[in-house]
């Protein structure tokens, strides 16, 4: 009898699972499931304390699913993708594997973990699978055959290409055996922080529910309420998507269902820009692996003369920079593990134009802290946010913080919430708070601003001219 091993790494889940799916087609072979851990390799990636709670949590949920199914999950840990690879041949030779399925990631290091792999495994068919985007990478092309470096024309080519036949889903493996009985509590040996499963869905049952919610209930008033952090207006299924508890084939489909329109521009369209966004960047990491060791995408700017201000770092680090919109937003992510998308863009402009601090430190991080991290995601936002990267704000755009508070959190229900200390001060005040104190002689229990936002502005502004001359 042949044996099928399903090599299990962001792709938590048993619907739509294109390599789960492929190994179970032979309805003749003995499938086996495998996740190995690699606590070096994350500690050398950043992975946040909650991310490894999160996947701790789903490891078990997955590990239940495919004993209901008869497929029995092994797991293993090792330190890093070096010693995976020869973790995978002992699992293979010890089950007598024939064929070795899994689901393609684009970062470098593992990119080249698989290309060992395979190389290793000379005489085991290994089928690999483009699973976690809708279109695969090369698929979204210039007419000249090159990867796009802007949004907006990706954007349209995908479209076409989307409206010329859909990427289609597949269902979850249908049961082979009798299900298995007596699992043992899988434990990754890494650092761990609770999450709010209220927040982000502990099982793939409940975030395939939260997403049937989403686009039925809010996707098409996504762009109406998208930028406002006091309202539950996005999906939170990014930390799903991160780790694989979803496919971005269901996002599609099930958005579609319930929006019909939003290839057209219709209602749903502006979440979908958001799925196509996260696909622009998977693409250009595989064409550009320069991206996953911290390079910019726009060279000269690696002439910026950044900052060394280690005060200065930690006052944005600890939602203590004297800016409400930027700590309220900094102390959401340390106490949740997420931000909210509009915020994320407002504390990376203050970090990178405010405070002129390498970019690279705030996605470090932001890497340690999400609950969602992604490294091409997280990295195509902070090179966004620092115009160093393809389709980036230029780098003459900064934003205000204060008036992006007052744009945004108009009334400070936000700001509130995160800022205890600031509950007292009135209205919209709320924005300038020392302006209001000073007035009034009161003495808040609240820093005063780091930086002038006027003064580093013009230096920020000098610093990448003189980049750009350099």
């Amino acid at each position: 009898m042949a044996t099928h091993l399903v090599w299990f790494r962001t792709d938590l889940r048993l619907h739509d699972n294109l390599a789960l799916a492929a190994a179970c087609r032979d309805r003749q072979a003995k499938v086996i499931a495998l996740f190995i851990a690699t606590p070096q390799q994350w500690q050398q990636h950043h992975m946040a304390p909650r991310q490894a709670a999160f996947i701790q949590t789903h490891l078990n949920a997955l590990q239940s699913q495919l004993a209901l199914k008869g497929i029995p999950l092994i797991y293993r840990e090792v330190a890093d993708f070096s010693a995976s690879v020869d973790e995978v041949k002992k699992v293979c030779d010890a089950h007598q594997v024939s064929q070795l399925f899994y689901n393609y990631q684009y970062e470098i290091n593992e990119r080249q973990r698989d290309a060992r792999v395979e190389k290793t495994l000379d005489h085991i068919t290994c089928q690999g699978f483009d699973d976690s985007v809708m279109l695969a990478p090369g698929s979204v092309m210039t007419g000249n055959h090159q990867m796009y470096k802007v949004f907006t024309p990706f954007k349209n080519a995908y479209l076409r290409r989307l409206k010329e036949g859909l990427p289609e889903c597949v269902s979850a493996p249908a049961a082979r055996e009798d299900e298995l009985n007596k699992l043992p509590d899988i434990t990754l040996n890494y650092p761990q922080d609770s999450f709010d499963e209220g927040l982000f869905p502990a099982d793939e049952k409940s975030a395939i529910a939260r997403l049937r919610h989403f686009c039925q209930q809010q996707a098409a008033q996504y762009e109406e309420k998208r930028d406002f952090p006091a309202i539950e207006g996005t999906s939170r299924l990014s930390a799903c998507l991160a780790l694989g508890v979803l496919s971005p084939r269901q996002c599609l489909h099930r958005l579609l269902t319930e929006c019909p329109q939003a290839l057209d521009g219709g209602p749903g369209s502006v979440w979908l820009n958001e799925l196509i966004w996260r696909e622009f960047y998977r693409h250009l990491m595989t064409y550009h692996p320069e991206l996953c060791r911290y390079k910019p995408f726009i060279t000269w700017t690696d002439n910026v003369a950044w900052r060394s201000d280690n005060g200065a770092l930690s006052a944005w680090q600890q939602g203590k920079t004297g800016y409400p919109i930027v700590d309220a937003a900094m102390r959401q992510l340390n106490e949740t593990g997420w931000m909210h998308n509009r915020l994320r863009m407002i504390v990376a402009s203050f970090l990178v134009k405010d405070l002129l601090i390498d970019w690279r430190e705030g996605e470090r991080y932001f890497m340690s802290q999400l609950i969602d991290g992604d490294l091409a995601a997280n990295n195509g936002g902070w090179q966004w946010a620092a115009s160093t990267g393809t389709d980036a704000a230029p780098y003459f755009r900064i934003f205000n913080p204060t008036t992006q508070g007052e744009k945004f959190d108009k009334e400070g229900a936000f700001i509130r919430h995160w800022l205890p200390e600031l509950k007292a001060v009135p209205g919209k005040a709320i924005h300038s708070p020392w302006s209001w104190a000073d007035k009034e002689g009161i003495e808040l229990a609240y820093p005063r601003p780091v930086v002038d936002h006027k003064q580093a502005r013009l230096e920020t502004l000098a610093a990448y001219e003189a980049a750009r001359k350099a």
